[in-house]
């Protein structure tokens, strides 16, 4: 089996995610999918089912090179009782997408302060 065949559910999952100028290729026993996902959350989905296909990310037979087109994002201030979690179900994005964003504030995704200013990826 040809590692097109292997990852056709990757691939095929790409495509339907319209991930933008994708490329798929096969070159020294190693697949390359390459383009552009329209959300984190897309891309986070493309790694899952990377994962499904090779749990254990063991067979290292896939590169994928997916950038995520930069979308507009909401200003947010953290108030008590706050969670990335609550956040991303209000403004409709998961709490990794708003940790992604904000990786340059947030060092620990549980331990987030009131009075953080945070950036929020529209959905």
């Amino acid at each position: 089996m040809n590692l097109v065949d292997k990852y056709r559910e990757l691939t095929d999952l790409a495509t339907n995610l319209s991930v933008a100028n994708l490329q798929v290729r096969e070159q020294d026993n190693v697949l390359y999918v390459d383009g552009t996902a329209k959300s984190a959350e897309d891309k986070e989905s493309l790694w899952n089912a990377y994962g499904k296909l090779d749990p254990d990310f063991r067979s290292a037979d896939v590169v994928m090179n997916i950038a995520v087109v930069e979308g507009t994002t909401t200003d947010y201030t953290v108030v008590s009782g706050d969670s990335l979690s609550k956040i991303g179900k209000a403004h409709g994005v998961s709490w990794q997408t708003i940790y992604e964003a904000n990786k340059d504030v947030i060092k620990n995704p549980d331990l987030i302060q009131a009075g953080w200013k945070l950036k929020i990826p529209t959905a």
